[in-house]
């Protein structure tokens, strides 16, 4: 964790510089700070620090992994990363649906919305329980 940690708060380093140099740029030559590109790359840094504090404070209370030691063999990165359905058509449930929902909102139509997260709940319900209903059920 202490690597993704780095890395975001790195990132979060270089939005707030840059935010500084925009805000400086734009008063500069326009004689008025832009507003919303300063306060984008205020919140874009806010965001990458909150995260990357997270990965810092949770590196801390637990062991190194191999990402994160410089003698670490590839081979002890090996193992069971999960269990990942082979041939699960939920996913592009979740994707028309979420699809409905981006229509309602650019349409405005909050009737579109609504049966948009409907139709998101109930694909994310199916794909949670894909292996515990039906012909997947395990035997009991």
């Amino acid at each position: 964790m202490k690597l993704e940690a780095r890395i975001f708060l790195w990132i979060a380093l270089f939005c707030f510089a840059t935010t500084a140099v925009y805000a400086w740029w734009t008063d500069h030559d326009l004689h008025e700070i832009e507003w919303a590109g300063t306060a984008a790359l205020a919140l874009s840094g806010g965001l990458l620090g909150l995260g990357g504090t997270f990965f810092w404070f949770v590196s801390r209370r637990i062991d190194a992994r191999p990402e994160d030691r410089n003698d670490a063999e590839i081979a002890e990165g090996a193992g069971e990363l999960g269990f990942f359905s082979p041939g699960s058509y939920w996913p592009v449930g979740i994707a028309l649906a979420a699809l409905v929902t981006g229509f309602g909102f650019a349409l405005v139509q909050y009737w579109l919305v609504a049966f948009g997260v409907i139709l998101i709940l109930a694909t994310v319900g199916g794909l949670l329980f894909e292996y515990y209903v039906g012909a997947r059920a395990p035997l009991r």
